[in-house]
């Protein structure tokens, strides 16, 4: 048996983040306490109102629920069966579940984990005007990032393309990897000539560059299309059961892995599966969470053996935020082990000591 506890904390931006789906200016998160005996850990619940699909969900009615079930001898098995359409829970659920067999805010114990090894990550350049996306780039640039990742499909696709040109002039940014994000934000009969325009710049890649939901569509742009295609909203409230079929169906080079979004970490490792044995790439991307989440994140990507720049986020978003467990130093995130609790052996929210600091 579990017993289960909460706490709701409110993120607010630095500045507003702007994608072409809306901007976010505050963000609720809940952070569970999972204890079983002597032994807790703690997960993150972190939903985006328009894009998760259980953004709308009232976790302040879902989670008492979720206690008294726990607190069964089959509560843990029954939590996963009956609640598996609430990605972000699933999430929360299993990074707590995961440090009962090691130590509070220790899903494994792996070289990243232990200091030995950093994960590479690529520079999120947030949308803005022209001017402020291309500074936003050279200042990434001139800090170590070789690959960067840019929010498009906003502005007008002329002034995008004269930024990405104008990175490209750049010293450091003729030889950098740039990635490209539309969030869904073009419409079919644009894309072809869109992403025809965006081949002259070098783009390892473009995620979604329609609105999810459309697998013919998508097929025919990934077949078609001059540069590869990563498929990201595309999977979010797809089943696993059917990831082969829609992997084999619309034939991307690449997918993209949200544990808080398409249901944890269990749900994460049977779409590498599937991806792998069609000769599918992967890398993940963390969505908007703390630090909290963040970390259970990069722990967990560091199990596997891919070294490609993951799209992990660095907690530097928000004006307060709890204690980080990683750190950046140029494009490589390292793991530290910061203690998140005022002492072994005392549930943070026993004590109060899980609180949000000035970032």
């Amino acid at each position: 048996m579990y017993t289960l506890d909460w706490q709701r904390f409110e993120l607010t931006f630095k500045k507003p983040a702007t994608t072409s789906r809306g901007t976010y200016t505050h963000k609720t998160i809940y952070i569970i306490g999972l204890s079983q005996g002597a032994s807790f850990g703690i997960g993150e619940i972190a939903t985006l109102p328009d894009l998760s699909i259980d953004g709308q969900v009232d976790y302040e009615t879902i989670l008492p629920e979720i206690a008294a079930l726990l607190h069964t001898d089959t509560g843990f098995t029954d939590v996963f069966e009956q609640y598996r359409h609430l990605p972000a829970l699933l999430f929360a659920l299993e990074a707590a579940s995961m440090q009962l067999k090691h130590s509070p805010g220790i899903l494994s114990n792996n070289p990243f984990v232990q200091g030995k090894e950093a994960i590479p990550i690529n520079g999120l350049v947030w949308m803005g005007s022209p001017e402020a996306m291309l500074q936003e780039a050279i200042t990434k640039l001139e800090a170590g990032f070789e690959c960067l990742k840019f929010k498009v499909g906003a502005q007008e696709h002329d002034t995008e393309c004269r930024m990405l040109e104008q990175v490209r002039q750049h010293p450091l940014g003729k030889k950098a990897s740039l990635r490209l994000d539309a969030n869904g934000a073009y419409a079919y009969d644009d894309a072809g000539l869109f992403l025809n325009d965006f081949k002259r710049f070098d783009i390892h890649s473009i995620e979604q560059p329609i609105k999810a939901g459309q697998w013919d569509a998508m097929q025919e742009i990934c077949a078609k299309s001059p540069i590869d295609i990563a498929l990201d909203e595309e999977l979010i409230g797809v089943s696993t059961k059917d990831a082969a079929g829609m992997l084999r169906h619309i034939q991307a080079q690449w997918i993209i892995l949200k544990p808080s979004l398409i249901g944890g970490f269990s749900a994460c490792n049977t779409w590498i599966q599937q991806a792998r044995e069609q000769h599918i790439g992967w890398w993940a991307t963390s969505a908007l969470e703390s630090n909290i989440g963040l970390s259970h994140i990069a722990q967990w990507v560091s199990n596997y053996p891919e070294k490609m720049h993951q799209g992990l986020g660095t907690g530097a978003l928000f004006t307060h935020n709890f204690p980080s467990q990683t750190q950046l130093q140029g494009e490589q995130l390292q793991f530290i082990h910061h203690s998140m609790y005022t002492h072994a052996g005392v549930h943070p929210f026993s004590d109060h000591s899980l609180t949000l600091i000035p970032e």
